[in-house]
């Protein structure tokens, strides 16, 4: 690919979007880091790109640094994140930049990572290097505004979805009311996130699977976690019987002792929890341990219930809603319209996402 003659304001808009592009592939498939885009240009050529790896390392700066044949001196290189200047499990990039004769350094937004944050700049440019930053930055606070809640907070960002017939019911005697194409979709909100909350009641009624199983992502499946007071999970069920192949976690605070032992013999791990004072399982005690068990991308399939404790409780970051175009009527139970109205006075902004997904709606609020 590559840009001839063209003022320098349209150019590097041009390369960072593609850069910020890569790092928005990977959100949420690169653990605790940030997914980060880059590219480096020679002679308004693209020769090398780079994505941060799956699980965090190595980070994207390395990659298109290394996978690259031709000598980098008095290169460019475009990046959708300031480089980290610190020292963790990996040397930090700045370093690999000074190390390749980069003369150019272009970067989308600043870290907000304390071991980084604005630190870049100063290490670059007293070894003489070109930096300039806050190219396309609104564009980059949305691909970053997960990573940027998940440095400051002790929850995971949280994303709801739930489906609905076109009269708001979410129960009936058919198992899917969505299309192919909806469900499709749900399988890449799981692929795109580390871990899935249900209820054990859904999983009862359902025996839902909770994997990702879109053709080529079927190693994608998130963590597991199940809600489930007084252990009331079905042992046949698809989740217990499968815990040894997916993490599978199930936050419960009623003993039984006999169930634990049976549950615990299939792989499954048991995380006794906190009730609050409605005698329910306090859903911020949850979400603080699932955090600590290294999730940052938490899915939550709900039902009516558990979708409207996290709406009272104002947990979710964002939500989807799948809406078939076929009314169930009498066919179909639990009406979720006053739950959709109060996540439409929650989230400031919502938009449709219909492109593929034939007559079906998807209502993405955030």
């Amino acid at each position: 690919m590559s840009l001839k003659k063209d003022n320098f304001s349209k150019r590097e808009n041009f390369f960072m979007k593609i850069a910020i592009d890569l790092a928005s592939e990977r959100v949420g498939l690169t653990g605790a880091n940030p997914s980060v885009g880059c590219l480096i240009v020679k002679k308004n050529k693209i020769i090398s790109i780079g994505q941060t790896s799956f699980n965090g390392r190595p980070h994207a700066e390395y990659n298109a640094i290394k996978k690259n044949k031709i000598n980098l001196k008095g290169c460019e290189i475009y990046i959708s994140l300031e480089p980290c200047s610190h020292y963790g499990v990996t040397p930090p990039c700045t370093n690999e930049i000074i190390k390749s004769k980069i003369k150019k350094v272009y970067y989308a937004i600043d870290d907000t990572d304390i071991r980084t944050s604005n630190k870049a700049i100063s290490i670059l440019k007293k070894k003489k290097i070109t930096v300039k930053k806050n190219i396309l930055v609104n564009e980059a606070k949305k691909i970053y505004k997960s990573y940027f809640f998940n440095k400051k907070s002790k929850y995971p960002y949280t994303t709801g979805k739930i489906a609905c017939s076109s009269d708001f019911l979410i129960s009936s005697i058919k198992k899917n009311i969505t299309n192919y194409y909806s469900r499709q979709f749900s399988h890449l909100l799981r692929y795109k996130n580390q871990g899935i909350l249900i209820s054990s009641k859904t999983i009862n009624l359902d025996n839902s699977q909770l994997t990702c199983r879109t053709r080529g992502l079927e190693n994608f499946s998130p963590k597991r976690f199940i809600l489930d007071r007084n252990l009331n999970i079905k042992i046949n069920s698809y989740v217990v019987k499968s815990a040894k192949k997916i993490n599978t976690y199930i936050f419960y605070n009623k003993k039984n002792f006999n169930k634990q032992k049976k549950l615990k013999k299939f792989g499954v791990k048991l995380l006794k929890c906190k009730l609050n004072s409605d005698n329910k399982i306090d859903l911020k005690h949850v979400l603080i341990q699932i955090k600590k068990l290294g999730i940052n991308y938490l899915l939550v399939e709900g039902g009516n219930k558990l979708t409207e404790s996290f709406i009272v409780n104002n947990l979710f970051n964002e939500f989807y809603l799948f809406k078939s175009n076929v009314a169930l009527g009498k066919k179909g139970k639990n009406n979720i319209s006053k739950i959709i109205s109060k996540i439409g006075h929650i989230f400031l902004n919502k938009k449709k996402v219909n492109t593929y997904l034939d007559k079906d709606e998807l209502l993405n609020y955030y």
